[in-house]
């Protein structure tokens, strides 16, 4: 599903299975884990499963994939990537450096946002045409899950390149979309509200939602 997002220089690697077998971490990596309860054990370690494949895919060696700050994933240098976990999906999209600057993705159950998520995640013009009664696609597409997917991949595209955090009202997210078949996709474009010289002030990413799954992807070329 994630590499129907992305161009074909993006190594991706996805699944649906929940579990991988015991000894798989290397130990640095089960370090990071070893006191943390059996689902956050499970969503690092399906995830990383994802990399090494991402990583064969760009002709790289198996290696640990640590945390930095704020939990962002730590690649080889030379390589760029971007993890994402949720209930049923986990994925890994890597890319060498030369090739982009940046990306994020984000997957998510296609299902609407508990109460009172969507105000804290959105701003005033995003919670407009999110809503329900505005969408007009009879509930199709949970948009206001779709718009949180969307801020994920940016924020993921953005924190590698600047260092810094972005806050949930410092992007605004317009969407376009298509349907087709099974799947649902479009493109959006993020216009950062907070902007840094490292990026363009405008982030343009993909969408799909297919088999109960929302996912994002954001790639940033150079220049």
């Amino acid at each position: 599903m994630i590499d129907h997002l992305l161009p074909g220089y993006v190594s991706c690697a996805a699944t649906r299975r929940e579990t991988v077998p015991d000894g798989f971490l290397f130990p640095e990596e089960r370090e990071l884990v070893a006191r943390s309860v059996p689902k956050r054990v499970n969503d690092f370690t399906t995830a990383r499963a994802c990399a090494r494949r991402a990583m064969a895919g760009l002709g790289l060696p198996p290696v640990a994939v640590l945390r930095g700050r704020r939990g962002a994933p730590l690649w080889p240098a030379g390589i760029i990537g971007s993890l994402t976990h949720c209930d049923g999906y986990r994925a890994a999209a890597l890319a060498r450096a030369a090739d982009a600057l940046s990306l994020g993705i984000d997957a998510e159950p296609h299902a609407p946002l508990p109460a009172g998520v969507a105000d804290l995640i959105s701003l005033p013009s995003e919670r407009r045409w999110t809503a329900p009664s505005a969408s007009g696609d009879d509930g199709a597409v949970h948009w206001d899950r779709l718009l949180f997917s969307a801020k994920e991949s940016v924020f993921k595209a953005w924190y590698p390149v600047t260092g810094t955090e972005l806050d949930f009202d410092e992007a605004e997210i317009t969407f376009d979309r298509a349907a087709g078949g099974r799947a649902m996709e479009g493109t959006f474009a993020a216009r950062l509200l907070r902007t840094d010289p490292a990026l363009p002030p405008t982030l343009d990413g993909r969408w799909r939602v297919e088999d109960g799954i929302a996912a994002t992807a954001v790639l940033v070329p150079h220049g």
